[in-house]
């Protein structure tokens, strides 16, 4: 699998990440922690939830704006069945709720913040992502 660094739309995604997190903090005190604002979603008060749902209804319209405005933005495919994304998802639900946050949640916005447990959670889901793509790629001679 051939892969090509991309750092100038990888440093603009950053930092447009960086800009929404730091504004939803500045202007509505909020961490931008998806799996909390999902979650909390379903429980919240009806002032509190138009900004919840602005906020998620924003993420798929922000790639599918990326989709038509570049060719390729994505840069991938998912070839993959629909029952893999579903497990997938109710994995990743369980993993947020077992480590108190998302990636996003921890990355982002804990560490920011200089949360210790961010810290901790974040060095161990990138430590575990390193050790499984070298386990993938060259113990087991997946290159896909």
């Amino acid at each position: 699998m051939e892969t090509s660094f991309t750092p100038i739309p990888a440093l603009i995604g950053g930092a447009l990440i960086g800009l929404a997190s730091a504004g939803l903090l500045l202007v509505n005190g909020k961490v931008a922690g998806i799996s909390g604002i999902l979650g909390r979603s379903f429980f919240a008060r009806p002032f509190d939830l138009g900004w919840r749902l602005a906020f998620l209804m924003g993420l798929p319209l922000g790639a599918l704006i990326a989709d038509r405005a570049f060719d390729d933005a994505m840069g991938f495919s998912i070839g993959t069945s629909p029952m893999f994304l579903i497990a997938g998802g109710l994995l990743v639900g369980v993993g947020t709720q077992l480590g108190n946050g998302c990636t996003s949640g921890h990355a982002v916005c804990g560490m920011a913040r200089g949360s210790r447990r961010s810290i901790v959670a974040t060095i161990i889901f990138m430590s575990t992502a390193a050790m499984t793509v070298f386990i993938v790629r060259h113990m087991l001679g997946d290159t896909s």
